[in-house]
């Protein structure tokens, strides 16, 4: 009886010790339950090119249980920075946005005013984010079996996002996204790869539910259509805003509208814009400026007339 157990444990040891070369540390990252792999950099990508829209990220809290705990650090709240961060660089990746700062606008403020810079200029976003780290959580579970012995560290995050139209106050988009982070070993008879405490698995969750997100912000922000305005309008010619950072070129054509008239919607106390009439067209002759504050382009009307003394009752747009 002794030598077949003995027999037995040489078998199991020699086929753990086989396995040991070819197993390694597992990491997954799920969303909903379905793996992915998941490539932290990559982002949506179309090769149509289109005009950038200006967007700003307003605010990045974090809602959580653990983020109201005695010990976190409320006032720098280092997660909702770090989603700040994560967003910021995946939205700056897909090339189409002028992303303006916000979150730490004074900091750039008192570098400028230590430079001597006497008037900071400060530029407008077409839309705006607020977010959230709504869901936030870490579990560990194991399983033991006669000969084997699994561990499984996981994280789970769920991050949610609104996107404002600066021009009217309206939320234009909300959503929510969830994303999950694990890490599992296996042990053999006590042998076999061991794992501590991964803190890293915070990290991966919470990029993983924003990069949920990403591809519907651009497609709300860019199928609205893009906007410049009339600067001004006399014998040294037609100015408008925009440059070479939004995609202007020279050689582009536009369409020129005329605003339509505004009514208040009684039943929502919204102001509400009518469509406006297309009343001709300009060619991009110039673009001109270093940074999108002070970026301008010469046009020139190729159909039809506007009102010189009328500009701000116009504005360009995507044809």
């Amino acid at each position: 009886m002794k030598n077949v157990l003995l027999i037995a444990l040489l078998i199991a040891f020699s086929y753990n010790s086989h396995g040991q070369k070819k197993r390694k540390k597992r990491t997954s990252y799920r969303n909903q339950n379905i793996v992915q792999t998941v490539n932290e950099n990559k982002v949506v990508e179309t090769e149509e090119q289109s005009l950038k829209r200006k967007v700003a990220i307003a605010r990045f809290s974090n809602e959580t249980q653990y983020g109201k705990g005695l010990f976190y650090d409320k006032e720098n709240d280092p997660m909702g920075k770090q989603a700040v961060d994560i967003l910021s660089t995946k939205l700056a990746a897909s090339g189409k946005f002028i992303l303006l700062e916000r979150t730490d606008f004074d900091l750039i403020e008192n570098e400028m005013n230590l430079a001597g810079v006497e008037n900071i200029q400060k530029i407008g976003a077409d839309y705006l984010i607020i977010g959230s780290i709504t869901e936030f959580g870490r579990k560990n579970l194991g399983e033991s079996k006669v000969f084997n012995r699994t561990k499984t560290q996981t994280v789970e995050a769920g991050v949610s996002i609104r996107l404002v139209d600066v021009s009217t106050g309206q939320i234009i988009y909300s959503e929510e996204g969830k994303g999950m982070a694990e890490v599992s070993n296996k042990t053999t008879l006590g042998l076999g790869q061991r794992t501590d405490y991964d803190s890293t698995l915070s990290d991966k969750a919470i990029s993983v539910a924003i990069s949920q997100l990403v591809e519907n912000i651009i497609n709300n922000c860019m199928n609205r259509p893009w906007k410049a305005y009339f600067l001004s309008y006399d014998s040294d010619g037609i100015i408008i805003s925009g440059g070479k950072s939004q995609g202007l070129e020279v050689g582009d054509i536009f369409s020129v509208v005329k605003k339509g008239k505004k009514v208040k919607n009684p039943q929502t106390g919204m102001i509400i814009e009518l469509p406006g009439k297309t009343v001709g067209e300009v060619q991009i002759d110039f673009t001109g400026g270093d940074v999108p504050e002070n970026e301008f382009s010469m046009v020139s009307i190729t159909n039809g007339s506007i009102n010189a003394e009328d500009l701000n009752n116009y504005y360009i747009k995507e044809k």
